[in-house]
C-alpha cells in the first residue's frame, strides 16, 4: 500500500469514520419519541435492540439509516477516485466510525448494517451472498445475533472469492464484529440469547 495513499485517500478515510459515527438509532428515536436506545433493552443503538423497545418503523430507518452511512462513505471515496486497498479503508474506517463513534466508544453499534452498507458498495453480489446468508441463519434460529455472526464469520470465505484483494481488510472487519458480539456469544453459550 506504500505510494498509494494520497492525501486526498487520507481526507476520505477520516470522512468515512465521521460518517460512520452518525448515531442513526439515537436520531430516529430522539424524533419519534422513544427512548434513547443506549438506555433501554439491550443498550445497543441498533435496528434490533430499536424494534425491541420501539417499533418497526424506527427499526427500519434505523436500520436504511446504518447500511446508507455505510453507503455514503465508500460512494464519497468512490467519486474521489479512491479504489483498491484505499476505498478498503475506506469501509474499514466507516465500520470503525460506527462501533467506536467520536461521541464515545461505548456508544456505538455492533456494525452489521454499517459493513453491509460498505459491502454493497465494494461488491452488490458479495452483500447479496451476505443478506441470504443472514436471512438462512436467522430463519433457523430466530436469533438474531447468531445470524450476523455466522454472516460476519462467513464474509472472510465470500471475499476470497469475490474481492480477494480486500481479504484482509474484510477480515480484520469480520473481527471486530465478532468482538463486538462478545457478550451476544456469552450468551448463545448460555442459551440466554433472546429470539425474535
Amino acid at each position: 500500500m506504500p505510494g498509494t495513499l494520497t492525501s486526498i485517500g487520507v481526507l476520505m478515510i477520516g470522512l468515512a469514520y465521521l460518517l460512520g459515527s452518525v448515531p442513526t438509532a439515537v436520531l430516529v428515536c430522539n424524533s419519534m419519541g422513544i427512548a434513547d436506545p443506549r438506555q433501554q433493552g439491550s443498550g445497543n443503538p441498533g435496528a434490533t435492540n430499536v424494534l425491541r423497545i420501539g417499533n418497526r418503523t424506527a427499526a427500519v430507518l434505523t436500520l436504511l439509516g446504518d447500511i446508507g452511512k455505510g453507503m455514503a462513505a465508500l460512494a464519497l471515496a468512490q467519486l474521489a477516485g479512491l479504489t483498491g486497498s484505499a476505498l478498503g479503508l475506506c469501509a474499514l474506517s466507516a465500520v470503525i466510525g460506527h462501533l467506536y463513534p467520536i461521541q464515545g466508544i461505548s456508544h456505538g453499534g455492533k456494525g452489521v448494517s454499517t459493513t453491509f452498507g460498505v459491502s454493497l458498495m465494494l461488491s452488490p453480489l458479495l452483500a447479496l451472498c451476505q443478506i441470504l446468508s443472514w436471512i438462512t441463519l436467522f430463519a433457523l434460529t430466530r436469533i438474531s445475533s447468531a445470524a450476523s455472526l455466522g454472516t460476519a464469520l462467513l464474509t472472510p470465505l465470500y471475499a476470497w472469492w469475490l474481492l480477494p484483494q480486500l481479504l484482509g481488510i474484510l477480515t480484520l472487519i469480520t473481527l471486530l464484529l465478532v468482538a463486538r458480539h462478545a457478550r451476544n456469544i456469552r450468551n448463545l453459550i448460555n442459551r440466554k440469547e433472546p429470539r425474535l
